[in-house]
């Protein structure tokens, strides 16, 4: 292996783990960003003269201290970083290229989703710190440029520092509340994916994945990790069936069953039977056990998923959980109690997407047909992706006129 090959190698498997431990050390994301590309840049130039080293990881952390310490020095105001500065060079003696770098990612996810930030600057900085994605491929995902991803990443990091948010694990009584924002986070990193095309450089999906399983070994016995982690593995089990040869969403109750990915579905069983023998539910489970119920054998299991919806509403009393369980009471054959509540709905989600799918779609049902045809061109206008506009025509054009 080349010494480009090692640093890639090594930087792809413990970036996370390495800037976690950096800004452990120094408080600061920019400066622990910098040291670590400074260090990158010397092994380069160390390994091709003098080899790998036996623990790559463990050479990058010290060679960045080193390099944290230098550029305090070069500071203009150096003499108000004596006290960082004995610390970085007390914690650089300290560190052996052989020993294992401990592990302050889970610190790290809880700081990069703080409260303060907003969420797509969480997302932002958790794939950027956690996962190693470039500003350019977080950039990609959300559909910005570089420059203005490049700010919103150098604004969060100096808004850490400056709020002197803590590079902790929250307390007891904060935990719930600090653990369904880093779910969240977690959770629209894998539907960012998830929804994206084929053609993306970077899975997010399998990013979101990567954060959940890393959660899970980080923080054990935690059931809306694990709800979380489910619910993922169960939704991407599904990924190869989503769409037709046409490219057409096709929902999961009509999908090619041969197709779903059998590990990841057994995986995320599992995981949701252990989460919710703990007797603690939590949103995450219960979105977790309704995707399970979607995909069970032959037919979803719609009275479970109506029920299931109902639980959801006392943690999340939104007008999206309403109208899922709307449609989930209709499935399960109350159609009518089912347009009665989606009625309801029409001033708050008028501009979404989803709502005027699943209208149509009872409308429908109903024999109604000329405001069957009206919601779908609504749905069709806003839908966000071709598969999705393809499928709701589809579904249109092959109503009775």
């Amino acid at each position: 292996m080349t010494p480009p090959e090692a640093l890639d190698t090594c930087l792809r498997a413990d970036r996370g783990r390495l800037i976690a431990a950096l800004v452990a050390r120094m408080g600061d994301f920019q400066r622990a960003e910098d040291a670590l590309q400074e260090a990158a840049a010397s092994a380069l130039v160390h390994w091709a003269r003098t080899g790998i080293p036996q623990r790559p990881d463990g050479w990058l952390l010290r060679a960045a201290l080193r390099k944290a310490i230098d550029a305090f020095r070069r500071d203009r105001t150096a003499r108000n970083h004596a006290d960082a500065m004995a610390h970085l060079a007390e914690a650089e003696a300290a560190s052996d290229s052989a020993d294992p770098i401990p592990d302050d990612r889970l610190r790290l996810i809880f700081t990069c989703c703080h409260p303060a930030l907003d969420l797509k600057s969480q997302v932002a900085l958790t794939l950027r710190s956690i996962c190693g994605l470039t500003t350019s491929e977080i950039a990609r995902a959300f559909l910005d440029t570089e420059p203005t991803m490049g700010q919103r990443l150098s604004r969060a990091k100096a808004k850490i520092t400056a709020a002197r948010i803590p590079f902790a694990i929250p307390d007891p009584d904060l935990w719930p509340d600090r653990l369904q924002a880093v779910l969240a986070t977690v959770y629209l990193v894998f539907t960012t994916g998830y929804t994206s095309g084929p053609q993306e450089p970077r899975d997010l999906s399998a990013e979101a994945i990567f954060l959940a399983r890393l959660l899970n070994e980080l923080r054990p016995d935690e059931p809306e990790i694990e709800g979380t982690l489910a619910l993922l593995l169960l939704t991407e089990s599904r990924r190869a069936a989503r769409t037709d040869n046409a490219g057409t969403t096709v929902p999961p109750a009509q999908q090619d069953r041969r197709l779903w990915d059998l590990a990841k579905l057994g995986q995320g069983r599992a995981l949701l039977q252990k989460a919710m023998a703990r007797r603690n539910p939590g949103p995450y489970q219960i979105k977790a056990a309704i995707a399970d119920c979607h995909m069970a054998d032959p037919v979803p299991d719609w009275p479970q998923i109506a029920a299931l919806f109902t639980r959801l509403m006392d943690f999340e009393p939104t007008p999206v959980v309403r109208l899922n369980r709307a449609v989930a009471v209709a499935e399960a054959g109350d159609l009518f109690r089912a347009l009665a509540e989606i009625e309801e709905l029409t001033e708050t989600l008028n501009d979404y997407q989803p709502f005027h799918a699943a209208k149509a779609d009872l409308l429908t049902r109903a024999g109604q047909g000329t405001a069957a045809r009206a919601a779908y061109d609504r749905a069709i206008t806003l839908a966000s992706s071709t598969a999705d506009a393809a499928f709701l025509t589809k579904r249109r054009d092959s109503q009775p006129i």
